[in-house]
């Protein structure tokens, strides 16, 4: 798939705002400890994405109400649903200058009907590399890489699944809004988008 950026101006994508809030103390705290423990940018940024996947639970696999859609709120509260662990990746890779776009699949739901999916990618060696830091479970084995995608998932066209070509500078609209106005996840499940 080729990936689009929104605006060609890579400095966007190392922007801070209300969701990538990477100039936060504990944004910066929590860079800063990650980026002692390694030689070089691509091993941050593999630091950075197993912190996410791994010490940060999500929120349906943990079955934690709460909902996260900043960066800095996921960090603390270590909860979050893809989209906010997305932000959060984001936020830790932006804190080291790493170039860091957000982006989306459309999957089919077990349940049936379609929701969501949200990524991040990394801008390596003169590409973009996307990375799925939603948090690996029985059946889910995503993985950092710049060799080839280590996803959790992969869209089926039969399903009408979607790999959306878009690397955005800022989280899309759609997903801000619905965490923003869930109360809890019970709420916010009945909510997620179904497409962008």
């Amino acid at each position: 798939m080729e990936m689009v950026q929104q605006t060609p101006d890579l400095s966007a994508y190392l922007a801070a705002d209300d969701v990538i809030d990477h100039r936060h103390r504990l944004v910066r705290a929590t860079a800063a400890r990650l980026a002692k423990q390694v030689a070089d940018s691509y091993a941050y940024a593999q630091a950075a994405y197993e912190f996410v996947r791994d010490e940060i639970p999500h929120s349906d696999d943990s079955g934690d109400p709460r909902v996260t859609w900043r960066a800095s709120d996921v960090l603390e509260r270590r909860t979050g649903i893809c989209y906010a662990k997305a932000h959060a990746l984001t936020a830790l890779l932006r804190a080291e200058d790493i170039p860091t776009a957000l982006c989306y699949q459309r999957l089919r739901l077990d349940g049936g009907g379609h929701a969501v999916h949200g990524l991040v990618a990394v801008r390596f060696r003169g590409a973009w590399h996307r990375q799925d830091p939603r948090g690996n479970k029985p059946g889910v084995e995503a993985r950092f890489s710049l060799d080839g995608e280590r996803l959790a998932w992969t869209p089926d066209e039969k399903f009408n699944e979607v790999d959306y070509p878009v690397l955005y500078a800022e989280p899309h609209p759609v997903v801000v809004n619905v965490l923003r106005a869930a109360p809890d996840r019970p709420s916010l499940w009945k909510t997620l988008p179904t497409a962008l």
